[in-house]
């Protein structure tokens, strides 16, 4: 009888848990990832949004470009070189990483390499001990800056260029030097800038490349064709209007001019995440030169917009002086620059607003509503729809004061990979603005101010289900466009 008894309230409790089990709701789980993704290095090169490039060397002296690679080490004094202020200048502008040209084509090399004289020890600056990377480094390190390095592959001053093996040995003897010796190093350049006389010569980027990895596990490598930052094609700063962070790396090769508009816009059928980085300068040349001055507010900001509001992040050229320091007008117009910035993107004029949206994965009660958009999380926290709709949007709708805006802000939950390939904006019912991707960051600068009670979003086309991470409104005071007017009674974008 204690037996069967026994036995009995093992089977009612057994069934009890079953019950319990099947009654529990199971937590809704994100989507599947839309692969290629990115590694966590690349994920954190594209939150930095804006980067800083120094060209400095001999060219700063000679009021050149490119030099011929026969200038005398002896011109290179820079008596008040401070890479303190470099890096002060950087911080102000918001700036986390800068890129020094440590080698440019003239072969001139800014640090003290014991496989040439043609550097910083044969110059009179600091007697012949002095070492600008060093300086940077220490500088950087200081604030808390991290630092990149551009190590020329065409050298116009070694006798060895030309001579395949022998370059490319003295190459990897630099490259290990400077990866090996200054610390941690978190991006690091290479191009195919070559004049048309220069000797031909092959380079082998796959042993540098190597060598690169084997010396630093948290780099980037950039150049035309990745691995892990592309050329976006251009030196103007402007992505192309659809900009995809995949690509076909096999279809691409450095120095080759025949794929600059492939590079510009990316591939949604990409097999790999290589992002576009839009290098170009705050001064129309690249180095230091007296005639010359900063563009003006009104460009660097045309130039933000369509390399950071197109899903890049912006190299910023700001070349130091002949005395060694960024000059004040530089200074004043980066002031100026993140100032403007932050006076437009510092608020969202939606953050307080009822947000709706088409559907939500999982239901009502599950983590990925349409609130999402408007928290702080730009990158791990989204608004996910379910799958099998055929519609996707989000509305939001303004307090009874109505919205004032000129700028629209997306981003996706580009962790999970790129999906956005068309999207729609409408204002009170209204189209005012319409694109292809979005990526980290889409922002579309419309042709008027619009004032509307609400504003939705409608995403027509993507890969696999739309993760939308960040919405925004803003109001860009320093935006006046040509015949731009109020859109409250218009659709003009």
């Amino acid at each position: 009888m204690d037996k069967f008894w026994y036995f009995w309230c093992m089977i009612i409790l057994l069934e009890s848990f079953k019950l319990v089990d099947s009654n529990r709701e199971l937590v809704i789980t994100p989507p599947l990832p839309i692969l290629p993704l990115p590694k966590s290095s690349q994920l954190k090169w594209q939150e930095r949004e804006l980067i800083m490039f120094l060209h400095f060397g001999v060219n700063t002296f000679t009021d050149s470009e490119w030099g011929t690679g026969h200038e005398s080490p002896a011109i290179f004094n820079p008596t008040g070189l401070n890479a303190s202020q470099w890096v002060e200048v950087a911080v102000e502008a918001g700036i986390s990483l800068m890129i020094l040209t440590a080698k440019h084509h003239d072969g001139f090399c800014l640090w003290p390499s014991k496989y040439t004289d043609h550097s910083v020890v044969s110059s009179p600056w600091r007697n012949g001990h002095g070492d600008v990377v060093r300086d940077l480094v220490t500088a950087a390190e200081a604030r808390g800056v991290d630092v990149g390095l551009y190590l020329s592959p065409w050298d116009r001053h070694d006798r060895r260029y030309g001579k395949e093996k022998q370059y490319n040995e003295y190459y990897l003897a630099q490259l290990q030097e400077l990866l090996h010796e200054y610390g941690n190093v978190r991006e690091i350049w290479f191009d195919g800038a070559k004049g048309a006389n220069a000797p031909n010569m092959s380079y082998d980027f796959g042993d540098w490349f190597a060598m690169v990895r084997e010396l630093q596990t948290s780099i980037n490598i950039f150049s035309d064709a990745g691995p892990d930052v592309r050329w976006v094609g251009n030196e103007k700063g402007f992505a192309g209007s659809t900009c995809w962070s995949t690509i076909n790396r096999t279809s691409l090769s450095i120095g080759n001019a025949s794929i600059v508009d492939y590079i510009n816009t990316g591939d949604p059928k990409g097999t790999d995440w290589l992002p576009p980085e839009c290098d170009v300068s705050i001064r129309p040349g690249w180095f230091w030169h007296k005639s010359q001055k900063p563009k003006k507010l009104s460009k660097l900001l045309e130039i933000y917009y369509n390399s950071v509001g197109r899903n890049c992040v912006l190299l910023f050229n700001v070349p130091p002086n002949t005395t060694g320091l960024i000059s004040e007008t530089d200074v004043q117009r980066l002031r100026e620059f993140r100032n403007a910035v932050d006076t437009i993107f510092s608020t969202n004029l939606v953050e307080n607003g009822a947000i709706k949206a088409s559907s939500r994965r999982g239901g009502k009660d599950s983590d990925f509503g349409p609130e999402n958009v408007l928290d702080s999380d730009h990158l791990w926290t989204f608004w996910a729809p379910r799958e099998e709709d055929d519609e996707h949007w989000l509305e939001i709708k303004a307090a009874n004061e109505g919205l004032r805006f000129n700028v629209v802000r997306i981003q996706e939950a580009i962790g999970l990979g790129q999906r956005i390939k068309r999207h729609e904006i409408y204002a009170d019912g209204k189209l005012v603005g319409k694109g292809t991707t979005v990526g980290h960051k889409r922002l579309h600068r419309l042709g008027g101010v619009v004032h509307a009670r609400s504003l939705k979003v409608r995403i027509l086309e993507s890969r696999g289900v739309p993760l939308v991470s960040s919405f925004g409104l803003h109001f860009d005071p320093f935006w006046h466009p040509p015949h731009g007017h109020s859109l409250s009674n218009g659709s003009r974008f």
